[in-house]
């Protein structure tokens, strides 16, 4: 197999400007306005500018508020990740065990993916609508009085089942195609030797099954994090008393809707750090227990 040679020096930067281009313009030019913006305060009527370092930090410290949005969305994301990857992966063992009919079975669980989250999170709005809701009154005949107008505990339920259920499709995809790579010959020689479906599934599929599972992993708790303001914006507008308020819907709310922008500067920020932070601790420390 020959090699291809390119002695001219400018011809590997000529081929990555595009791509450095659309990363300075649409991230790092962003991320340095957020850090100024975050040590500014503008008045109520935006014609002055102060300079005023860190007491927008140091209010948000100090705000109950701000505090309890990263309780809501260490909740929120633990659920989601762990709904999404749980259903993904009960999902993809039931379509890999088929014979026949998988592709049907895979197409029309791909399906959800296609919808927008904020079409997603109407459509949840709709079944679980306290007045009109199919499943409201299911849950009535039943005894159960389910209500996210007034029940904090109940729209956390809503916000949750709305942002993972249009994200099981793509997390299915992934923990199909890797059950799919694992060959059957592994499987069947743990059966032959007296192995239950039970116990190869933990000690041969599941830990084949790492890398996807620590891919989804990362990718999931940053959707939750970030993707799912829509789905908050469509259902609950972090409702009711605070109780699905995530960081990134209080950033919105600061900034566009509270117009105050240097505060909403730092909140993002202080998210763009978390979240640097917790991918660097997954593949510093996760990653080391994934068997490639």
């Amino acid at each position: 197999m020959k090699r291809a040679l390119f002695n001219n020096r400018l011809l590997p930067w000529l081929l990555l400007a595009p791509q450095l281009a659309i990363t300075a313009i649409f991230f790092l030019w962003p991320a340095g306005q957020a850090v100024w913006q975050s040590f500014l305060r503008e008045d109520a009527f935006g014609l002055r500018t102060e300079f005023v370092g860190l007491l927008n930090y140091k209010q948000l410290w100090s705000s109950p508020e701000y505090l309890n949005s990263f309780h809501v969305t260490a909740i929120f994301t633990i659920s989601v990740t762990l709904l999404t990857m749980g259903f993904a992966l009960l999902m993809a063992v039931a379509v890999d065990r088929l014979i026949r009919g998988g592709k049907v079975y895979t197409t029309l669980l791909v399906w959800p993916y296609a919808i927008a989250p904020a079409v997603a999170g109407i459509l949840w709005w709709f079944i679980f609508n306290p007045s009109i809701g199919i499943l409201t009154y299911v849950l009535a005949q039943l005894g159960i009085r389910f209500n996210y107008v007034s029940d904090p505990t109940d729209a956390m339920i809503l916000v949750v089942l709305a942002s993972s259920w249009s994200r099981i499709s793509y997390s299915f995809l992934f923990f199909l195609a890797g059950l799919q790579s694992i060959p059957a010959s592994l499987r069947e020689a743990a059966a032959i030797d007296g192995a239950g479906p039970v116990k190869r599934f933990f000690t041969i599929t599941l830990p084949l099954l790492s890398p996807t599972t620590f891919f989804l992993m990362v990718v999931n708790i940053v959707y939750a994090m970030f993707e799912t303001f829509a789905v908050i914006d469509a259902t609950t507008f972090g409702g009711p008393a605070q109780s699905t308020n995530i960081l990134v819907y209080k950033v919105y709310q600061d900034g566009f809707v509270g117009q105050n922008l240097g505060s909403s500067a730092a909140q993002s920020v202080i998210l763009m750090f978390i979240v640097i932070v917790l991918t660097v601790i997954q593949f510093r420390y996760v990653e080391k227990k994934v068997a490639y």
